[in-house]
């Protein structure tokens, strides 16, 4: 068997005893957040308490009805009447009927129940918002992570097989040992730097599990020939859509339009309330369940107009008015503080969005013009010209330039999803136009390194 079909063998038995994995792309990804993210279940479940709580204020100025009924037995001795002891079942009936006819407070608290419905709504909606956001910026940085430590992992077994090349031209008195040194030094630093990206690594996919309580095995990559295009339109404009549009300034607002309608509920605590009121009343017992002895039992239907008019109560109702007040400008200057917050957010995120399109245009240009330089250097260096520092200063740009340039694809794509999000108009349509610059990773087998050390030679494989 020679050493080709030994190699084949090889690998045929690792792929087949490696498990299968399945990569999952960014609307996979979301799906899965959906079913599991707390947190849009949580405003889903406030959105439908408020709900309910405009039924309960509704039904307050609906009829009230209520009725009871008793049934007794009664053994009744007097020896003053004949005969002196009496036997006899009684009964009572009792249907009442409460109709208020002017009650401001119960009409401006079913008001205030309606105002915070909506403003729930409106929370509800930035809560789907928030999870998509957040879906794209930990999906994406899932990929930037691996990405960083792909190209350190990269860098690092190129500077490992300039190494063993140094060595080799060290042993032939071709370079000095300060050479040998210098890449050694520059080898752990990549190493150092590999180890840090792995953490990153790691700790970027715990924070993507977080959304979706679901372990994954791979993710789509993002596709080279993505069109960055800068968001069209100017500041000024996307600033007023931000204003109209993000679902929670639209919140907030609604929350000082209910403040102010509570505001009304507690001064219209010092008015008059009036209420009809209908009751019917048989029994056929009288005082101490003595039995009616005329035509077996009495009926009473009566129909009144209730006023009833507050006075005083201790000053609870004028404390509960200036509370409500101090809540209005709670959320007055919530407000404010929120219409700044969002102008931020979406001036920062439309800049940043088209700085980072020109970046990815130059970092592209950097990174062809960083490739010609590390290898007119390195071909200056076989013709005797220039140093091994000039070799790995020009080697290190060339991948510092592959490294900014992927970062840079990445943050536009995140500062895209937060503009979206910050001017209200991020929708599932977003996640799939996102999705469909996504491609499945290729399978590439990883190839070997050698390192030399202490002169033993120690394949190992790159991760």
């Amino acid at each position: 068997m020679n050493k080709l079909k030994l190699k084949h063998l090889v690998a045929c038995m690792i792929l087949a005893q490696a498990p299968h994995v399945f990569a999952e792309d960014l609307m996979t990804i979301y799906q899965q957040a959906l079913e599991a993210d707390p947190e849009s279940k949580a405003a889903a479940i406030s959105m439908a308490i408020t709900k309910e709580q405009t039924g309960s204020a509704l039904s307050e100025m609906l009829p009230q009805i209520s009725g009871s009924a008793n049934w007794s037995g009664n053994d009744n001795t007097n020896p003053a009447a004949k005969p002196a002891n009496s036997t006899y079942m009684g009964t009572r009936y009792y249907v009442s009927l409460n109709q208020t006819l002017f009650d401001f407070g119960k009409f401006w608290n079913w008001r205030r129940a309606n105002t915070v419905e909506e403003q729930y709504s409106a929370e509800n909606i930035e809560a789907q918002h928030a999870l998509m956001h957040k879906v794209v910026e930990k999906y994406f940085g899932v990929l930037e992570a691996e990405d960083q430590l792909y190209f350190y992992q990269t860098e690092k077994n190129a500077m490992a097989k300039r190494l063993e090349q140094t060595q080799k031209q060290f042993a032939k008195q071709l370079v000095k040992i300060t050479d040998v040194y210098t890449i050694e030094a520059r080898l752990d630093q990549l190493k150092a730097s590999e180890i840090e990206a792995e953490t990153i690594v790691v700790t970027a996919k715990e924070s993507l599990k977080e959304l979706t309580n679901t372990p994954f095995s791979d993710l789509y990559k993002l596709k080279d020939n993505v069109d960055y295009k800068p968001l069209d339109g100017q500041l000024e404009q996307w600033l007023e859509v931000a204003k109209s549009e993000n679902p929670s300034l639209a919140a907030q607002l609604k929350a000082i339009e209910a403040a102010q309608t509570g505001v009304i509920v507690q001064k219209s605590k010092f008015m008059p309330v009036v209420d009809l009121q209908l009751n019917y009343y048989d029994t056929n017992t009288g005082y101490q369940s003595s039995k009616i002895t005329n035509s077996g039992s009495v009926s009473t239907q009566v129909a009144a107009i209730n006023v009833s008019v507050p006075i005083f109560d201790g000053g609870s109702s004028i404390h509960r008015l200036f509370e409500s007040e101090h809540r209005l400008e709670l959320a007055k200057n919530e407000n404010e503080a929120k219409v700044r917050a969002l102008i931020k957010e979406t001036s920062d995120s439309f800049l940043s969005s088209n700085a980072s399109v020109r970046r990815i245009a130059a970092s592209r240009k950097a990174v062809a013009s960083a490739a010609k330089s590390s290898e007119a250097t390195d071909s200056g260096f076989k013709l005797g010209v220039g140093t091994v520092t000039d070799i790995l200063n020009a080697q290190q740009e060339e991948f510092k330039a592959k490294r900014e340039l992927s970062q840079a694809k990445y943050a536009y794509i995140k500062h895209r999803a937060r503009f979206m999000r910050s001017v209200g108009m991020i929708t599932e349509q977003n996640i799939q136009e996102v999705n469909n610059w996504l491609q499945p990773k290729a399978f590439v087998p990883a190839a070997p390194i050698i390192e030399k050390k202490e002169d033993r030679t120690k394949i190992k494989p790159t991760v």
